[in-house]
């Protein structure tokens, strides 16, 4: 199969689909257990960790130094870090300016907005729906939260998609299973985005197909960042070190700054670091599986 063709398959069934399963497990569960997303955040987070550390930046110090990968690394955890926090500010923004306009369902649609500022934080949104009945500004601001946080997740998930088809692009990579098990990461990754997006907006009336197809929309990004992705790397050597460096940095930031301190407070527990050592040594299984 062409392989522009296999990464605009695995993307869409990951990057679209895992949002999408998101959204649809938020309409089916009432309210899901902060331990369970607590610890499929930290597992998510450990296979993704072996990825960076024993698969993108080997295949990066293969074209290139140690300095220029390192430095790339520090550009792409630089240039997620201050996305993330203009995205935060914009959804900041728009939510207080919903709450200014209402009374008491603006204040609890308000709550529930706040917890979508961490859209890639997985899980601060709380899934359940109101006992309440808020009024119609309510209904309307807990909308407008929802697709502000998808318009988030979209703008997260084109780097994320670059990292996807930066790995295929390795020369190690011929089989494409390391781009495989990146995309695969990433789909377990976007499952909890999924249920943040639809949250609020199932809270907000929003009927369960329509939450779930604005949560897998918002994937749609994943496609194209991974196809440009692809395309960078293959095309010169240099830019495939550029490309891996770079989105090595960008999911360090996803995993530390991102996934982990979500999981933290969701869930603190001391066996909780079980989760993420189990995900490491599956990542370091597949990974060094399928290379003897």
């Amino acid at each position: 199969m062409n392989i522009y063709l296999t990464i605009l398959f695995i993307t869409t069934l990951t990057g679209v689909g895992g949002l999408a399963l998101g959204g649809c497990l938020a309409a089916a569960v009432h309210s899901p257990s902060d331990r369970a997303v607590s610890l499929l955040l930290r597992f998510t987070a450990g296979v993704m960790l072996s990825v960076v550390c024993f698969d993108l930046v080997g295949d990066a110090m293969e074209g290139g130094g140690a300095l220029p990968v390192l430095c790339w690394l520090a550009i792409g955890f630089l240039c997620t870090y201050l996305l993330n926090c203009w995205i935060d500010r914009q959804a900041h923004h728009s939510h207080s300016h919903g709450h200014a306009h209402g009374g008491h369902g603006e204040d609890h649609a308000h709550a529930h907005g706040e917890d979508a500022d961490h859209a890639h934080a997985h899980g601060g949104v709380r899934l359940g729906r109101d006992n309440g009945a808020p009024c119609a500004c309510g209904h309307h601001t807990l909308h407008t939260a929802g697709l502000v946080l998808a318009a988030a997740v979209a703008l997260h998930n084109m780097p994320v998609g670059m990292a996807i088809g930066a790995t295929f692009a390795a020369p190690a990579q011929a089989a494409g299973h390391g781009g495989v098990l990146a995309a695969l990461i990433i789909g377990l990754h976007n499952i909890p985005e999924g249920m943040a997006i639809a949250a609020p907006m199932l809270s907000g009336g929003s009927r369960p197909a329509g939450a779930a197809g604005v949560a897998a929309l918002s994937g749609l990004p994943t496609i194209l960042g991974a196809l440009l992705g692809y395309s960078a790397g293959a095309m010169n050597p240099l830019l495939l070190t550029v490309s891996l460096s770079f989105a090595a940095g960008a999911m360090l930031y996803v995993i530390f700054g991102e996934l982990l301190p979500e999981a933290e407070h969701l869930w603190q527990h001391k066996l909780s670091g079980v989760a993420t050592m189990l995900g490491m040594l599956l990542g370091m299984a597949l990974i060094f599986g399928h290379s003897h």
